[in-house]
């Protein structure tokens, strides 16, 4: 039985891509995210597959950000194909919109805190208040699962500290910006090798170009499940 700790992100261009690499990796991982980039290539279509012809688990990162009613009603709309996770901006009102909106379905609700690719320079050209990055990103997570979250993202830095909440007592917390040992950095800024990351207190880690770029992506996906299995699972918020 594969670790579904482990999520790999399809960031590919089309679902015929995100096809042959999930075919090449095979049972070795069983829990796939689909993002914003490959939606106009047929994700949305790619994860109904993935879920309902290969029983896959599927985690829908498309980071709503919008008025409630809207967020609402695009969740309510997913959370009728029996997906497993959801990203949407962790703003309380906008949290708020989705657990409303997947109503009794199983679908879990991530809320965003800040990006991985950003740091403090990021964060001041968009105008975000003053402060360090790992301090604004705990006090959102805080304020996101008061709101109702199921659970957050954030990097590997941070999970330790929001672990450390109260409030995230029985919550996710879903890590990207997970690199294997020596692997390219590409946009990430907040990474954390996948040892590293479990051993901080995330449940799920998500690898995407170490994995999916690999000429071998299912050996690549073992080496990241080998590291993975160095730490001890000190968290175990939902049954595997």
């Amino acid at each position: 039985m594969s670790d579904d700790r482990l999520i790999v992100a399809l960031d590919v261009p089309n679902i015929l891509d995100g096809m042959k690499v999930a075919e090449n990796i095979g049972d070795t991982v069983s829990f796939y995210k689909i993002g914003l980039g490959m939606l106009t290539g047929g994700g949305f279509a790619l994860a109904n597959e993935l879920k309902q012809e290969f029983g896959k688990k599927i985690f829908l990162d498309m980071k709503f950000f919008d008025i409630g009613a809207t967020v609402q009603k695009a969740v309510a709309g997913i959370a009728a194909h029996d997906l497993d996770f959801l990203t949407v901006h962790g703003d309380p009102y906008v949290v708020e919109a989705a657990v409303a909106g997947r109503g009794d379905s199983n679908l879990k609700i991530l809320a965003v805190t800040i990006l991985t690719s950003l740091d403090r320079n990021d964060m001041d050209r968009a105008m975000i208040i003053d402060g360090d990055t790992q301090t604004l990103v705990v006090e959102r997570a805080r304020r996101a699962l008061e709101a109702g979250a199921d659970g957050v993202i954030c990097s590997p830095q941070e999970a330790a500290m929001i672990r450390a909440l109260p409030v995230a007592a029985g919550k996710l917390i879903v890590t990207p910006g997970v690199r294997p040992a020596n692997a390219d950095k590409g946009d990430q800024k907040r990474i954390a090798t996948p040892a590293q990351a479990i051993s901080d207190g995330a449940d799920h880690i998500v690898v995407g170009r170490p994995i999916w770029q690999a000429a071998n992506p299912k050996e690549a996906a073992q080496v990241v499940l080998d590291d993975m299995a160095r730490a001890p699972q000190i968290n175990s918020t939902f049954a595997k």
